[in-house]
């Protein structure tokens, strides 16, 4: 990707909030692995954490070259994303696997809203950043369709924990641009 003639200001909120969003997730499935890691989805669990470390490796690599600073929020982002994690798994299965959803279904219609702007103001000039949103947004359906096959609608209150846990991804990625 060139630097020439980018919108500075849209790339630095996107590599930020994208970098806290990929360290939130690693802290779910953090919060997951240890209550569930020993169960039946553990492995599954282990499969899509060891995909978001790797999104989180080239968001880390995408704020040096970009010189982009990280969100204030990340202590929080720790804290938040564990709790979250081991919360739900101590619903079980089900709702580690309705965490999931919730989380990389909003994740994923953010990666599209963010595809979307960069479409709108030059393809060409982000290309490598919208080769990587990309990618990770498909990878991020998948996890979403890993935890719809592993019974997360069987959560108990699924819809109200689903709703819940969007809106707070919704507040995190407001507050993380911005901050």
């Amino acid at each position: 990707m060139t630097l020439d003639n980018i919108n500075w200001a849209a790339v630095d909120r996107i590599i930020r909030v994208d970098h806290a969003g990929e360290y939130g997730a690693n802290r779910i499935y953090a919060g997951q692995m240890a209550v569930l890691g020993r169960t039946s989805i553990g492995p599954a669990i282990q499969k899509m954490w060891d995909q978001e470390k790797d999104h989180l490796k080239k968001f880390n690599e995408l704020m040096v070259a970009f010189r982009v600073r990280p969100t204030v929020l990340m202590p929080f982002w720790n804290v938040v994303g564990f709790a979250l994690g081991a919360g739900t798994a101590l619903l079980g299965k089900e709702g580690a696997m309705a965490c999931t959803v919730a989380v990389e279904e909003s994740i994923a219609h953010h990666y599209n809203n963010q595809i979307r702007r960069l479409m709108e103001e030059d393809p060409a000039k982000y290309e490598e950043l919208l080769q990587v949103i990309r990618k990770f947004r498909d990878e991020e359906l998948e996890h979403h369709d890993i935890g719809l096959e592993h019974g997360a609608e069987l959560a108990p209150g699924y819809t109200v924990l689903k709703s819940v846990i969007q809106a707070g991804c919704s507040v995190a990625i407001y507050l993380s641009e911005r901050f």
